[in-house]
């Protein structure tokens, strides 16, 4: 399942995971700092067993079935003028299995790496908050142990006291924990009108933690310059959504939001890991309805139920027509 393609010699490494998720936050993070640091690659996840396809791909004509998600293993090996340094591990997941198969995944991910002796896992994730995009991206943590609390206490971030953390960004932690491995998930705040808009403010804000905790030397200029970019776009998509000028005035009114919430889905793009997702839940809730509540915690999760709102309340009027023809 796991194929090594090199052997390091790593001295308790810090592992860094992620699988793709809300604005794009553990994801984009982690992939740059595997391009930052010029990580090398360590291993592939194949991760057949965990997937099924839940339609075919046609490309001029032709029918395939999709390619299946894998995982990715890169290290880094600090430089002996590098105090301070650690050494470390990223795990770059394509995409999330469905629910069931997620905490089964994430056992294999932990298990490999606990070959190394990490000294800290580490997974990011997104909060969405009542900000507007303008705003600072706060920070949040959430930790396995008091003591990784208190290891981070002087960046003065702020404790998830209470809440949960869906997707395996946040389960990757609770198998950790269970293996006797010390973990800890960073949360960038970002607009809950804007989940499926990619986040590089708060992946920045995330990242300058690390860099200070962990002495990485990271240039995060780049993130700067995209989060930049990404807040003008969203000026000039509610611009045209209030019917206003492209300089509207913010912050934005309860009703701005809501209406930003409902129809931002036909404007921007679900990522492809997401839609998947759904189509395979929408494929298991055929013959089981159970599924339903996965269903709408992922659609309500990425803000697109209106999108697939006839579609699954669809699924209930083809249960409700079978109980009748039971009773004929």
């Amino acid at each position: 399942m796991i194929k090594e393609i090199s052997a390091p010699k790593l001295k308790n490494p810090l592992f860094i995971v992620a699988w793709p998720g809300m604005g794009e936050v553990a994801y984009k993070s982690v992939l740059f700092l595997k391009e930052a640091l010029r990580f090398k690659m360590l291993a592939k996840l194949e991760a057949e067993g965990f997937f099924k396809p839940a339609a075919i791909v046609a490309e001029k004509g032709i029918i395939e079935l999709p390619k299946v998600p894998a995982g990715f293993f890169y290290y880094y090996k600090a430089g002996k003028n590098q105090k301070g340094t650690p050494d470390i591990i990223l795990f770059l997941g394509e995409a999330q299995p469905p629910l069931e198969r997620g905490e089964e995944l994430a056992s294999v991910v932990i298990k490999y790496a606990k070959g190394f002796k990490p000294s800290l896992v580490i997974s990011f994730a997104a909060k969405p908050e009542a900000i507007d995009h303008k705003s600072d991206s706060s920070v949040w943590l959430a930790a396995t142990h008091d003591d990784i609390l208190e290891k981070f206490k002087k960046f003065n971030l702020r404790i998830l006291s209470k809440g949960q953390i869906s997707g395996l960004n946040g389960i990757v932690l609770g198998i950790a924990k269970r293996n006797k491995l010390k973990g800890a998930c960073f949360l960038g705040e970002i607009p809950f009108y804007t989940v499926q808009i990619e986040s590089p403010k708060a992946s920045k804000e995330i990242l300058k933690v690390l860099n200070a905790m962990f002495r990485l030397n990271l240039d995060l200029t780049p993130l700067e310059e995209r989060a930049k970019f990404i807040e003008e776009e969203i000026e000039k998509l509610i611009s045209y959504l209030k019917g206003d000028i492209p300089q509207a005035p913010l912050p934005l009114s309860e009703e701005d939001i809501d209406k930003i919430k409902k129809d931002l889905a036909a404007y921007t793009k679900l990522p492809q890991s997401a839609r998947e997702k759904i189509e395979t839940l929408f494929q298991e809730a055929k013959d089981d309805i159970s599924k339903s509540n996965h269903i709408k915690a992922e659609l309500d999760r990425w803000n697109v139920y209106r999108e697939y709102e006839d579609r699954f309340l669809d699924l209930f009027k083809g249960e409700t027509d079978k109980d009748k023809n039971e009773k004929n």
